[in-house]
């Protein structure tokens, strides 16, 4: 997470060093000073390719994107739009607008960069999901991702929902009780009976999601929280692989 600029350098020093990570996504959160594209622009010393979170809900839809300038001079050519929650600090301004409506946003306005929507397995039904992860291809996206999984079997329904798609399946760390019962109550996230808050099952299971995102020709993401990124992932990822693009959530 963006907390500093200090923060951020080492954490991505800690990506360098894994050796195998080609791209490093970066989320907005109005807590901290440091935008999502700021962000990514230092990113980009380490790996290739750094994606923004950029929340929809933060952008007038009458006015001009108004991070255009700092994409375009840092050449910065993808972004991932998300809807945004509602701020704690009210004096922030937001508008009325979704998702669909900012993809075709930066497809008018910046159709140089390529865009990614979110994928909520655990906001709605199954058919309201895929049909407005199909709404957001057709607006203009060019592939989806999801909010982190933690059961296989739930990654392959959705697998067959979207066939075609392009997906980055997206793993995190939970390592607390506090922490299990956030994704359980606050995101509705669906846990298998054998599920532990432990670093040991975090780490099976990203060897699991990526052998999965391998087989299904998709990619696969890791957002560490409250561990390092080496903690996480050292032994996890093979160096050097090309088989499936392996991005961090930083």
């Amino acid at each position: 997470m963006p907390r500093s600029r200090s923060g951020l350098r080492a954490e991505l020093e800690q990506v360098r060093e894994l050796g195998s990570v080609e791209t490093v996504n970066i989320p907005d959160l109005l807590r901290f000073s440091l935008r999502s594209w700021q962000g990514c622009r230092l990113a980009k010393g380490v790996v290739g390719r750094s994606i923004p979170h950029i929340r929809a809900i933060d952008i007038d839809p009458r006015k001009p994107l108004h991070m255009a300038d700092a994409l375009n001079e840092h050449g910065i050519s993808e972004v991932l739009i998300i809807e945004g929650d509602p701020p704690a600090d009210m004096g922030h301004q937001t508008y009325d607008v979704t998702s669909l409506e900012i993809i075709r946003k930066f497809r008018r306005e910046m159709p140089h960069v390529t865009v990614w929507a979110g994928l909520d397995p655990y906001r709605q039904s199954f058919a309201r999901e895929r049909d407005y992860a199909e709404a957001k291809l057709e607006a203009g996206a060019v592939g989806v991702f999801t909010q982190p999984f933690f059961d296989l079997r739930l990654m392959e329904l959705w697998a067959e929902l979207l066939p075609g798609c392009q997906v980055f399946w997206g793993a995190t760390t939970i390592t607390s009780e506090k922490s299990l019962s956030y994704w359980q109550n606050r995101n509705k996230a669906v846990f298998p009976r054998g599920f532990t808050p432990t670093l040991a099952w975090n780490r099976q299971f990203a060897r699991e999601l990526l052998n999965f995102a391998r087989q299904a020709g998709g990619h696969a993401y890791f957002m560490p929280v409250r561990v390092s990124v080496e903690a996480y992932l050292g032994g996890v990822l093979e160096p050097n692989s090309a088989a499936c693009q392996t991005e961090i959530v930083t």
